[in-house]
């Protein structure tokens, strides 16, 4: 008779010896993944009728992981996209156990088939101009809060900086003198350091002057002196979006995010010239590939391209399909 193995204690090692000390994962990958198993455990207490604590790995099949990915999409409004991350981070812990349970090899590789979804990827959406404009315009500066959002949003769009970036920089991140950038340690754990144009600077320059709130020593600290939350940072760039609005009517059809404030950086060195290498460089991009989608996302370089191009000089004429096989082919 074969003993059952207890989840608990793989799910617990996965975590702290895995995650934590072999990989030294961010803690927004573990949050992420915390964030997956607990809703993965609902769902398995729910239709195995038992407590977490008490579920045996054997119970953690592939048709329990599909139905769970299933009513994720179809009953709760996920994304296939992010229907595609709860399955990486489980995917994750199966190869973890592949090396503690061998003798559950069979099981384990029917998880590890499960394939991600493929999804319809959308263009790169990113800010013009005068919407940048307006949108830096809309903080009333002649409020600590004011000149706060206006300085957050201003570096936000400038350094192409991620979320977390953003409201995890602190006063001793930004050096001010010959040279002037902000240093990051981003995605993966790789730093970096993005240079700051004169008014940025300026504008950088007259925040560290301000009375600031707080002793965390947080370079965008909350009203309560504290790191800003997401929805916190969302709440702000809404606020002003709608403030903007009211003299850029785009707004009204377009959600600002920190992430839409990095495409539009991405888009100003492409449109500018700057080779992929170092926009992927500045944003901080495992690989150069991942730059890839910014060319996709503006019509303006399109239609540069073309205007190099010799149209060609071809009659018009409808085809007509030789073969009754060739015609079904057609009309699929």
């Amino acid at each position: 008779m074969t003993t059952a193995t207890s989840l608990a204690p793989l799910l617990e090692h996965f975590f702290t010896q895995r995650l934590m000390q072999q990989r030294r994962a961010s803690p927004h990958t573990i949050s992420s993944y915390r964030d997956t198993f607990r809703q993965f455990l609902a769902f398995a207490q729910q239709h195995l009728h038992q407590p977490p604590s008490r579920l045996n790995i054997e119970q953690i099949d592939a048709p329990l992981i599909v139905a769970f990915l299933d009513e994720l999409e179809k009953h709760r409004g996920l994304t296939v996209r992010s229907c595609n991350l709860r399955l990486t981070a489980i995917h994750s812990f199966f190869h973890y156990i592949a090396f503690e349970l061998p003798t559950h090899a069979a099981q384990i590789q029917r998880v590890l088939a499960i394939p991600s979804k493929r999804f319809t990827r959308t263009l790169v959406s990113f800010l013009t101009r005068p919407e940048v404009d307006a949108l830096l315009a809309a903080p009333d500066c002649s409020t600590w809060s004011g000149r706060r959002d206006h300085a957050f949003m201003l570096t936000a769009v400038q350094t192409g900086l991620r979320l977390s970036e953003m409201t995890g920089l602190r006063h001793e991140d930004l050096i001010l003198g010959a040279g002037a950038h902000v240093r990051v340690i981003g995605k993966g754990r790789k730093e970096r350091c993005i240079p700051l144009v004169k008014p940025t600077l300026a504008v950088l320059k007259a925040w560290m002057r301000e009375p600031q709130r707080g002793d965390g020593g947080v370079l965008f600290p909350s009203a309560r002196g504290k790191r800003f939350s997401v929805h916190g940072v969302q709440y702000l760039l809404n606020k002003h979006r709608i403030t903007a609005s009211k003299v850029c009517p785009s707004f009204n059809q377009k959600r600002v995010t920190v992430h839409r404030l990095r495409h539009t950086m991405a888009m100003d060195l492409l449109q500018a010239g700057v080779d992929r290498s170092v926009i992927a460089l500045w944003l901080g991009h495992e690989s150069v590939e991942t730059t890839q989608i910014y060319l996709e996302a503006t019509l303006a370089m399109k239609e540069q391209a073309l205007a190099k191009t010799t149209p060609p000089n071809g009659k018009l004429s409808r085809y007509q399909p030789a073969d009754q096989l060739l015609s079904f082919l057609s009309s699929l």
